[in-house]
């Protein structure tokens, strides 16, 4: 039985579930999935499709998405140990573009999840991020008044993914009139959500919407707003309709969220893996799905 590993915290891991003699495709995630719904669905979704396949999955991460040299380091010896595919989410897509060429070089497929990255003739497997950003921002347009000031919660710009959503929604907002007022990023992170947003709201009280562009930062907003005595007079829509963002959307805290599909992440990028080691090709881009979440649908969310 083939072994998959999913790339991440611990390097051992790899020589312990394939004995030396079993092949092992390796996928990378960005950050672990404890206290992350959205890279717990990942990993449930590649352990799904392992079952499916007849295949082990070992789920490994990073820290933190912010740790780039750990992912640098950990994809290095994983290469190292020769392993058979690689699946990544690039914590940042050019600093990680070497050790894809180094991978390429000893002849083991890739793919991108979650995140593009800047290597070409790499498919990626993902949501179309700047759409989903944009039908985020449809929403807000369609339950704001026109000049209503509103923010952005950026998350890491070097990633393909904070640019995405940043620019699908920045262009969907002014488009339809709202003022962008602030664009800062929190990093992906609830903590840095909230401190950012307070910042947001000492410098423009008369705010009346705020995108966060993951969940995590969205909820953050929340956590401020409820301090400030602000939540009923601010709507917050948020991007990857975890458990958590479900749950408060129905609670009437946040207002929205935009659904993506990160167990077909994970299981189409076992099934990838699988596929290009058997000498299939794939399409240049693999697009998983966008899903505008309300107080109507929120309990599929849960």
């Amino acid at each position: 039985m083939k072994t998959i590993l999913l790339a991440g915290v611990a390097i051992g891991t790899l020589a312990m579930m394939s004995g030396g003699a079993n092949a092992a495709y390796v996928l990378g995630m960005k950050g672990p999935g404890g206290g992350n719904p959205f890279w717990a669905a990942v990993e449930a979704g590649a352990k799904a499709k392992g079952a499916e396949l007849g295949v082990d999955v070992v789920v490994v991460a990073p820290p933190a998405e912010s740790d780039v040299q750990a992912q640098i380091t950990q994809i290095e010896d994983l290469i190292a140990q020769g392993i058979d595919g690689l699946a990544l989410a690039p914590t940042d897509p050019n600093a990680l573009a070497p050790v894809v060429e180094a991978a390429r070089a000893a002849g083991i497929p890739v793919v991108f999840v979650d995140t593009r990255g800047i290597n070409e003739g790499v498919t990626f497997i993902g949501t179309n991020n700047e759409v989903g950003a944009a039908l985020a921002a449809d929403f807000m347009c369609q339950n704001l008044p026109e000049g209503s000031d509103v923010a952005i919660l950026q998350g890491l710009i070097s990633q393909s993914t904070g640019q995405a959503r940043a620019e699908g929604a920045k262009s969907g907002l002014t488009g339809c009139g709202l003022n962008v007022v602030a664009e800062q990023t929190a990093e992906w992170d609830r903590a840095k959500g909230l401190a950012v947003t307070e910042n947001i709201l000492a410098g423009n009280p008369n705010i009346k919407g705020i995108f966060g562009s993951n969940d995590n930062m969205a909820l953050g907003a929340v956590e401020a707003l409820k301090a400030a005595a602000k939540l009923d007079d601010v709507m917050v829509v948020g991007f990857d309709a975890n458990p958590d963002a479900a749950a408060s959307i129905l609670a009437d805290e946040m207002t929205a969220s935009i659904a993506q599909a990160p167990g077909n992440m994970g299981g189409f990028a076992i099934q990838a893996l699988v596929d290009l080691k058997a000498g299939q090709t794939l399409d240049a881009w693999i697009d998983t799905g966008t899903v505008l979440v309300t107080k109507e649908n929120a309990a599929d969310y849960q």
